[in-house]
């Protein structure tokens, strides 16, 4: 699969140099230390895609050159609230080694990265970066970080064989989505997979129902932003919620849904026990590594909304490499960030996890055979059908949305109580930003 225009701002990336030394400016002391330089890479998420993506561009930095050593540290939590807790403790008392991931987007904000992270707006790689990436790792004085993965869909994951099985289309309206579910139930397989075990995976639905938000107003993020609009009052945006409902009184889960963690439900719907399980593309890396057997047996389709002729696709940016303000090597962490900005960078991540979306670098293609599930993202962006996901255009993200959607999508609480506490957790967060109309 090679890279197609696209009619947002990752369309129009042409091949181009890279330039891996002598980057300017930003940082604190120079590098002038006799012998090789180890740079510390705290990668802490505990996905194993993630681990492997950071051990593999480490490892092909480190035989390119003979400068500087890269060396990951992987011991951070799984869990989403710890992780970003000790992200903004280190950060906060210096205590962050050279360079850390961590996501794009809103969450970056809440990490005030203009006095916390090294600002690499003045470095040449970054003008080798797709512009809507630069927008969501920046800040409006200055740039901070280089995408380490690829950009791709959010939406449900379903099984192939069953819907073959069961005679079902991929449905293109949320009615047809709760006829196919209606039928895996009662052929006697688990319609929707769930997995709050690991918490965040109860946010997909909401998250990657934002396409069908932008469909309805294009502006709607801006008009989120200023405080114009928000979730619960918003007769299409309240379904985000609401669709979480809608499968939980279904009747559709798992038995263990409430414990279940990632790879359960990768392996039910990738195995069959299984029809749905919402989730991000990355994690089609994961299928393709424990369950080979089953990769093409799992196929892709966005949360479907009310118009069956706008099925379009929520995508997600990658994760970023930054480094603290205060790293002692400055000029060594953009040399490495240079590599992961460059296709040697790219050819490094596709190597450890093969084709799995679109590169934002320039020069970067992915190979022509593609799993399933990221040949199924194809169609949508020929058609344009996408949008990002509201965190990627607004800085507003209520940092409780995880634990509001398993109250929803566990029965506790109705989709439109969710919409409406979770307005009121993001006005919080937009109020601690200082932005105006709240």
């Amino acid at each position: 699969m090679t890279r197609r225009a696209r009619p947002i701002a990752l369309a129009g990336i042409a091949v181009a140099g890279i330039v891996l030394a002598g980057c300017a400016g930003g940082g604190g002391s120079s590098d002038d230390t006799e012998g090789p330089i180890t740079l510390k890479w705290f990668q802490g998420s505990g996905v194993e895609t993630n681990i492997a993506t950071a051990d593999a561009l480490a490892e092909a930095f480190n035989a390119s050159q003979s400068d500087i050593i890269v060396e990951v540290d992987a011991s951070g939590p799984s869990d989403s609230a710890a992780l970003d807790n000790l992200m903004k403790t280190r950060l906060a008392t210096n205590e962050m080694p050279d360079m850390f991931w961590y996501n794009s987007g809103s969450l970056l904000q809440a990490l005030s990265p203009d006095q916390t992270m090294l600002n690499i707006a003045d470095t040449d790689f970054v003008s080798n970066l797709d512009p809507a990436w630069v927008a969501a790792v920046s800040t409006a004085d200055g740039v901070f970080g280089v995408p380490v993965q690829t950009a791709g869909g959010g939406g449900f994951f379903y099984n192939i064989p069953m819907y073959e099985e069961l005679g079902l289309e991929v449905p293109n309206t949320w009615d047809e989505f709760l006829a196919n579910a209606d039928a895996i139930k009662d052929a006697g397989y688990t319609a929707v997979e769930m997995t709050f075990g690991d918490a965040w995976t109860s946010q997909i639905v909401t998250l990657a129902d934002f396409y069908n938000i932008w469909a309805s107003d294009n502006d709607w993020a801006a008009k989120y932003t200023a405080n114009e609009v928000n979730f619960a009052d918003d007769p299409v945006a309240v379904q985000s919620f609401t669709k979480l409902q809608d499968i939980y009184d279904g009747g559709y889960l798992n038995e263990d849904f409430a414990s279940a963690l990632l790879n359960d439900g990768l392996e039910a719907v990738a195995t069959g026990t299984a029809g749905h399980y919402p989730m991000l593309g990355f994690a089609q890396a994961t299928i393709a590594t424990n369950w080979p057997d089953n990769i093409d047996d799992v196929g892709f389709f966005g949360i479907p909304g009310e118009n069956a002729d706008e099925h379009g696709m929520t995508i997600w940016m990658p994760p970023a490499l930054y480094a603290p303000a205060n790293t002692e090597h400055p000029d060594a962490v953009k040399e490495f960030m240079a590599f992961v900005a460059s296709p040697a960078g790219c050819d490094a991540v596709t190597g450890a996890l093969g084709a799995t979306g679109a590169y934002l670098v320039e020069g970067c293609s992915v190979p022509d055979e593609a799993p399933r599930i990221v040949a199924d993202w194809g169609p949508y962006f020929d058609s344009g059908m996408i949008a990002p996901a509201l965190e990627f255009l607004s800085p507003v993200k209520g940092p409780n949305l995880m634990q509001i959607d398993v109250e929803v999508g566990s029965g506790v609480r109705s989709g439109e109580s969710g919409a409406e506490l979770y307005d009121a957790d993001a006005a919080k967060q937009a109020q601690q930003l200082g932005l105006e109309g709240w």
